[in-house]
């Protein structure tokens, strides 16, 4: 329901020449693989590599959002794309996402705008007695205690959470969870910015839905909360974007395409409607 809705402008013009990765290569993939396989994309510190990930995908990784919060026309989850970028030197998980958003603007002349929509969704919060989680310590091996292994940042935990809310109530739980149906908005608004590897370990109960025993995991074992209220979710409109990425710029054999950090690039975002 779109009630309270606000239209946000912003743009990366001001700053877009300090955010640019130094090397990337951006193609279409030469074998689609369907939404079932695609959006493999793997973040790092110093690179961004996405195997046949669609522009809805690297929209919302762009701008720390789900997919489910960023919209436009069909082929959004149609193309599929091939991007290895690589920053040349450490930087933080925010400024990665800017120099994806840069390069977007760059290769695919994305345009967007914000809207801020007053709809039910899901929040995942720290709990009263705070998180009873400790980050991945860099260069160690995950262990995993039997459950489904996760790493990754609160976002991509929402993200999981989000995913696993399609599953219906079984009345078998020892029969396999089937998720049906578009995935719930689940915020982020833990405040946490660390990287985490832990296991997922909620086991099916007849009669009960994933939403009360993801609260119950959350609050026992992450020390969160997970609630469903009225919020303010800001979902991306892509308001113009090329399907076709401009050609990798060669600066020599094997080598692939570098940013032009004196080149003008094309605005990223549209005006607000008034």
């Amino acid at each position: 329901m779109r009630a309270g809705l606000v239209i946000v402008a912003f743009s990366l013009a001001a700053f877009a020449q300090q955010a640019m990765f130094e090397i990337a290569s951006v193609k279409a993939s030469p074998r689609p693989v369907g939404p079932d396989y695609n959006n493999q994309l793997k973040v790092s510190l110093t690179q961004l590599i996405g195997r046949n990930v669609t522009l809805r995908r690297l929209v919302s990784e762009a701008l720390g959002m789900q997919m489910n919060q960023v919209t436009g026309p069909r082929w959004l989850d149609e193309n599929e794309y091939e991007i290895d970028a690589r920053t040349g030197a450490e930087v933080s998980r925010e400024r990665l996402r800017t120099m994806l958003l840069t390069l977007l603007a760059e290769r695919f002349h994305l345009q967007v705008h914000t809207e801020l929509l007053t709809t039910r969704a899901y929040e995942l919060t720290v709990d009263k007695g705070g998180p009873k989680i400790s980050p991945a310590k860099r260069g160690a091996l995950a262990v995993s205690n039997g459950g489904f292994p996760f790493h990754g940042g609160m976002r991509q935990r929402a993200d999981v959470i989000a995913v696993q809310l399609t599953i219906s109530t079984l009345d078998d739980p020892t029969g396999p969870g089937i998720g049906k149906g578009t995935p719930p908005v689940v915020l982020d608004k833990t405040g946490l910015e660390d990287v985490y590897d832990l296991a997922i370990d909620i086991r099916p109960e007849p009669g009960a839905d994933m939403f009360t025993l993801w609260q119950r995991f959350a609050k026992e074992r992450l020390g969160l909360r997970l609630e469903r209220r009225k919020s303010l979710v800001p979902v991306v409109v892509v308001d113009g974007a090329e399907r076709t990425p401009e050609a990798n710029w060669v600066l020599s054999r094997n080598l692939p395409y570098r940013s032009q950090r004196n080149k003008a690039l094309h605005p990223v975002v549209a005006g607000a409607a008034s």
